[in-house]
């Protein structure tokens, strides 16, 4: 199968993917019936379409038909509807953990710094923790629900043009129509699948931002010195150590040694400038 939508068979095979995708099996049945329903009242397809499209599937060894029309992934199958799901979701999860983490971590430490050079209270500094943690975690939740959804229906649009412009080359009009058709109601049933995706990463980001901050005052409040501070540290340099510098380094695919000097570098700059201001207000 090629990675590319150019014909009929091709668009039924992708749906056929989706939905096996997160079912691991279907009968043959349900599959025709959730194709007709994502016709809703257009054309729909032929009993023939639909089985040239698994014939074609079986021979390429997407999926296995049982004697009981049972239709199971094959572990390629699986492979590639789970590249097709990304394409078109683009669903990330460990994005915004690392996000949520870091940023949890960062907060926390610049608490933990303000907190230990002024001298401040623990009701102080409980109650400046949960307002700046509470703060920053609404900020990632509505940056990963508002800018994320903007941005992934962006790129869904610019996906379905260039899907509908390989389809305009069908030369059968009946095959051209149906294939337009699927693929347009498609995108109407994904853009519900991506707005889950979005307000799952959103609440992901905000719950792990809040957790990832709260766990190291907690530390520097609740245990005795000088274990306070330096457990507290301690919980933030492998948070971000481990988590943010490997993922940027295997990203960017960057050496980790560069990776790590250039994290130091923007922390330092990044909690030096928030004491600082801190100080002056």
């Amino acid at each position: 199968m090629s990675f590319e939508i150019q014909n009929l068979p091709d668009v039924i095979k992708i749906i056929t993917l989706l939905n096996l995708q997160k079912k691991g099996k279907a009968s043959k049945k349900a599959l025709k019936e959730r194709l007709d329903h994502i016709c809703a009242s257009y054309t729909c397809l032929t009993p023939q379409d639909f089985d040239e499209a698994l014939h074609e599937m079986e021979h390429e060894k997407l999926i296995t038909v049982n004697e009981w029309s049972e239709v199971r992934l094959t572990e390629r199958g699986i492979l590639i509807g789970g590249e097709w799901e990304n394409l078109f979701i683009g669903e990330e999860p460990i994005m915004e953990v690392v996000a949520g983490l870091t940023d949890g971590s960062i907060t926390g430490l610049v608490v933990i710094l303000s907190s230990f050079l002024t001298g401040l209270g623990a009701a102080t500094t409980i109650f400046a923790a949960l307002l700046t943690l509470t703060s920053v975690a609404l900020t990632n939740f509505s940056s990963f629900f508002l800018g994320g959804k903007t941005e992934d229906l962006s790129d869904m649009v610019s996906l379905q043009r260039i899907i509908n412009f390989s389809l305009s080359d069908i030369p059968d009009r009946d095959d051209r129509a149906k294939s337009m058709t699927l693929i347009s109601q498609l995108f109407i049933l994904l853009r519900k699948d991506l707005n889950r995706s979005n307000l799952r990463a959103a609440v992901a980001s905000g719950i792990t931002t809040f957790f990832a901050g709260i766990i190291p005052i907690g530390l520097y409040q609740f245990l005795p010195e000088p274990l306070d501070i330096l457990l507290s540290l301690g919980f933030v340099a492998i948070v971000v150590g481990v988590f943010l510098v490997r993922y940027r380094a295997k990203k960017t695919r960057i050496s980790i040694k560069v990776t790590l000097i250039e994290t130091v570098i923007i922390l330092v700059i990044a909690v030096a400038a928030s004491l600082l201001l801190g100080q002056r207000l």
